[in-house]
């Protein structure tokens, strides 16, 4: 498979339907390297993964879109992120044996959060129930409401690869039911082997043969994690300079951990001093002549 952590966007000329792939792996792998998840729970996560990338794709926004999977059941938290330059990261939690079941047994009672972070914007969300058999489902459900559109998605994922297939039916004033139905149909054949395994354009040719499609040139996608220490000092600033020295004064020194990328912080006397030395107003002397 040579087209590793690659988005590709097509078109179905002369219908009103365009279609996204995308195939994560060395990106999916670098996430799995920070923790070790078991397979159930990785698999969701892969899922995830592929499906705010497809996500980030369709929707006009510069900054960050984030899933998020609050819910009471064996999986408590699944947070996926893409940014519009397709950099990826993601985390999971959970709190006991996770089966390898429907949506309900996985999750349990729960809700998925999208979230989209613009800049100069105000910040989005849409909250939808986990609805369906899959991670797939919910995400449908969630554009048949403020949408509209016919929407179909498809995800997989594994120790090695995390993949999915996004369709959607454009805004048209002529709607062609029939071309819609049988663009779904021949979709809905696809596997979770085939997503993971073929080629881009193998896999597409696999599913589309009959019908004419324009694919686009790849976006290249990849893990990368946002923190830094100067936004963990950006947090401990914003906690003010009491209460970070009481921190400081029970413990020694203050760690602080990336729950996306498993790196640690620390901050010692020095450092918190520096960290608020900007908010100190030193007077100017008052000089006589």
């Amino acid at each position: 498979m040579s087209n590793h952590d690659q988005l590709h966007r097509f078109v179905f000329e002369g219908l009103d339907v365009r279609g996204e792939l995308v195939q994560m792996d060395a990106s999916w792998k670098a996430i799995l390297e920070r923790y070790a998840y078991p397979d159930n729970v990785r698999n969701q996560l892969g899922q995830a993964m592929a499906a705010s990338l497809l996500l980030s794709a369709i929707i006009k926004f510069e900054g960050s879109l984030i899933l998020q999977a609050q819910c009471e059941g064996p999986l408590t938290t699944l947070v996926a992120q893409a940014t519009h330059q397709r950099m990826v990261r993601g985390l999971a939690r959970w709190e006991s044996d996770v089966p390898d079941g429907t949506l309900s047994e996985i999750y349990g009672p729960g809700r998925m959060v999208l979230t989209i972070d613009n800049v100069g914007k105000e910040r989005y969300q849409g909250i939808v129930g986990m609805e369906g058999d899959t991670l797939a489902h919910t995400l449908e459900a969630y554009f048949e409401k403020p949408e509209q559109l016919d929407t179909r998605i498809w995800l997989a994922a594994d120790g090695e690869r995390a993949a999915g297939l996004f369709i959607q039916e454009l805004p048209s004033e002529k709607k062609h039911e029939e071309d819609w139905r049988r663009v779904a149909m021949l979709a809905d054949t696809v596997t979770p082997e085939e997503l993971l395994r073929l080629e881009a354009e193998e896999l597409l040719h696999r599913l589309f043969n009959e019908e004419d499609i324009q694919l686009f040139d790849p976006e290249p996608a990849a893990f990368r994690c946002g923190c830094s220490k100067t936004r963990i000092a950006d947090a401990l600033r914003s906690m003010g300079y009491a209460d970070v020295k009481e921190i400081l004064h029970e413990h020694g020194k203050i760690q602080a951990d990336c729950e996306f990328c498993n790196k640690q912080y620390l901050f010692d006397k020095v450092d918190v001093e520096q960290i608020f030395a900007q908010d100190v107003k030193i007077d100017s002397p008052k000089t006589t002549h």
